[in-house]
């Protein structure tokens, strides 16, 4: 991280926004949301890994942030002797706004004294807002505020806090990206596993308005995922109510519905599960053809079941 070379300043992402780094403190998730009129800023700011921490890092970013920061506190080490280390060795480190949360909930933030105004940041308990380049200084604040004052899952507080910064006046720029990440407390090993949301709105007129929808999206096949595990288990009430929470969710996307159906067909629920499949391909007929070229472990049925689907095509 360490340079003597004033031309790096133009060589790296000017990422100059606001974000919010927090753990929770009953689920222990820990997440990094950011909006900036920036493109991706996802791609450079929003850092995190389950039972680990996580980071933002922004202004004129050095992603090198995220990646040791993450590094350093899988070690062991707490978030602020993480980020003392690495602004230690870092020659431009009064151009950075850097944040971090452990796995304790412990934070640490830096603001930089040469960040473009309006500049700064604020620690809370299991939290840090921080932002630059704002139009007004009132904007982390208002972020902290809406951040302690928030209901809901953590993905919901994250999303409150942007919206304030938006509300305050956000970037003098304007909008152009958001991005979220949020990852379990406790890591196993699977990341892939361990990553509740990982969304970015890369180029977006109203960033926030979209990555609300894409969460509304997510949430859906976080339902859709534990009524295949009710299914796997036999628990057809639970498989009932998931599959009704992400139709729910998932809007005009016929893709809930039509597992629904799949799953009905496969427990003996025929009626329900042909009148269900039938409603989906009312609206495109090739969800059937679909059915029809599904192998044995997906659709469990006689070929009785197999005439009523085939049916659904004349």
């Amino acid at each position: 991280m360490k340079t003597n070379d004033p031309e790096k300043i133009w060589r790296e992402p000017l990422v100059h926004t606001y974000s919010i780094v927090a753990r929770d403190t009953e689920t222990g998730q820990l997440g990094v949301a950011v909006q900036s009129h920036y493109f991706a800023a996802g791609s450079v700011v929003t850092w995190a890994e389950a039972g680990v921490g996580a980071v933002a890092t922004q202004s004129v970013a050095d992603p090198a942030y995220g990646k040791l920061g993450l590094d350093l506190m899988r070690a062991g080490k707490a978030a602020a002797d993480t980020l003392t280390g690495l602004l230690a060795s870092d020659s431009l480190k009064e151009i950075r706004q850097v944040a971090m949360v452990d796995s304790r909930g412990r934070v640490a933030a830096h603001t930089g004294s040469s960040t473009i105004p309006e500049a700064g940041h604020i620690i809370g308990d299991g939290f840090s807002v921080q932002a630059n380049m704002m139009l007004k200084n009132s904007v982390w604040p208002a972020m902290a505020e809406a951040y302690r004052g928030a209901n809901g899952e953590l993905v919901d507080r994250l999303l409150d806090s942007l919206d304030a910064a938006e509300a305050e006046g956000g970037d003098i720029r304007g909008r152009q990206s958001a991005a979220i990440l949020i990852v379990e407390g406790q890591g196993t090993g699977r990341p892939w596993n361990d990553t509740i949301f990982d969304l970015r709105v890369d180029d977006a007129p109203e960033p926030l308005i979209e990555i609300r929808r894409l969460v509304s999206i997510r949430r859906a096949y976080i339902h859709n995922r534990r009524a295949d595990a009710a299914l796997a288990a036999s628990d057809l009430d639970t498989m009932e109510r998931e599959y009704a929470a992400a139709e729910r969710l998932i809007g005009e996307n016929p893709e809930m519905r039509y597992w629904h159906a799949v799953a009905l067909l496969g427990h003996g629920k025929t009626d329900e599960g042909i009148a269900m499949l039938r409603e989906v391909a009312a609206r495109d007929r090739n969800w059937v053809e679909l059915t029809l070229r599904l192998p044995a472990t997906f659709l469990r049925v006689d070929s009785s079941v197999i005439e009523q689907i085939r049916k659904l095509l004349k």
